[in-house]
Order: structure tokens, then sequence, then C-alpha cells
């Protein structure tokens, strides 16, 4: 998943800032290459914490559902 959310957002990002030129072309690999450790140091603290914040919000409402139907 980090591998393609890495592609995809530095080839829009390159695109909106250069525009589709042979600059952009070069450019892109080198901004993959950086782009996707990034992305997956990030994920590996970020997937933790959403599924946390999720886990919370999701027994909240749960317990919420249960004393409404009682």
């Amino acid at each position: 998943m980090t591998f393609i959310m890495a592609a995809t957002m530095s080839v829009i990002m390159g695109l909106v800032n250069v525009g589709p030129s042979m600059e952009w072309l070069r450019g892109w690999p080198l901004q993959f290459v950086i782009a996707w450790p990034i992305a997956f140091c990030l994920t590996m603290v970020a997937w933790p914490a959403s599924m946390a914040i999720t886990g919370k919000l999701v027994g909240a409402r749960s317990e919420a559902s249960a004393s409404q139907s009682s």
C-alpha cells in the first residue's frame, strides 16, 4: 500500500508542481525513492495510532447504542 500511495502521490504532486514535462519525468523517480521510505515509516506510526483511535470511537459508539437500547 505504501508503494502505491508513494508512487501515485509523487506523480500527482510532481504534475501539479511542474506540469507534464521532461523535467517532471526526470525528477519523478527521485521523488518516489524519497517518498516511499517516508510513507512506510509514517505508516508504522500512524497505523497503530489510527487503530487505537478507531477502537475507542467504535467502542464508545457501541456502548452508547447498548445503553440506549436498554
